[in-house]
C-alpha cells in the first residue's frame, strides 16, 4: 500500500468524510464546522481526525484509521502532520482507555475530569453514561515525541 499523505480536508471533498466514517465507524459522523485533517493515498481516503472548535480550546474527536492500516503507525503520522492544528490552542480529547499509551506517545498527557472546561466536563460524563470507558486527556506539545 503507498504512503499516505496529510493534509486539512478540502470543503468541496466533505462528503467523503461521512462515508468513510460509514463504512468503518459508524457512529461517528463529521460537522461541517469542523477542522478535519485526513490521510489519503491513491485509494482514497484512508485516515482522519476532527477538531470540535470551541471559544477557547478544541476537541480532537473522531480519529479513524481504515482497519487495513491500523498499528502500522499511521494514527501518530496523521497526528504529527497536524501538529500546527494541535498547538493552535489548547486541544483536549478523550481516549478510549485502551488508547491512552497511544496519545500519551502522541503527546498528550491525562487529565482528571475536574481539569477540564465545564463544557467538556458535562460531555465527558454523558458519554460514560452511555457506556463509553474514555480518558480526558491535554495535548502537551513540550511532552510530544515528534
Amino acid at each position: 500500500m503507498s504512503k499516505l499523505r496529510f493534509h486539512q480536508l478540502e470543503p468541496l471533498r466533505f462528503p467523503l468524510i461521512n462515508r468513510f466514517y460509514k463504512a468503518y465507524y459508524p457512529a461517528g459522523k463529521a460537522k461541517k464546522d469542523e477542522v478535519i485533517w485526513i490521510g489519503e493515498n491513491t485509494k482514497g481516503i484512508q485516515a482522519c481526525v476532527r477538531f470540535k472548535q470551541f471559544a477557547d480550546f478544541q476537541l480532537l474527536t473522531g480519529m479513524l484509521v481504515h482497519p487495513d492500516l491500523r498499528s502500522q503507525g499511521q494514527g501518530a503520522a496523521l497526528l504529527t502532520a497536524c501538529h500546527a492544528q494541535l498547538s493552535a490552542q489548547p486541544c483536549y480529547c478523550f481516549a478510549f482507555s485502551y488508547l491512552e499509551s497511544f496519545y500519551q506517545t502522541a503527546g498528550f498527557v491525562t487529565l482528571d475530569d475536574n481539569q477540564l472546561p465545564e463544557a467538556l466536563r458535562t460531555r465527558i460524563i454523558r458519554y460514560r453514561q452511555s457506556g463509553k470507558t474514555l480518558t480526558p486527556m491535554l495535548y502537551d506539545q513540550r511532552s510530544s515525541v515528534n
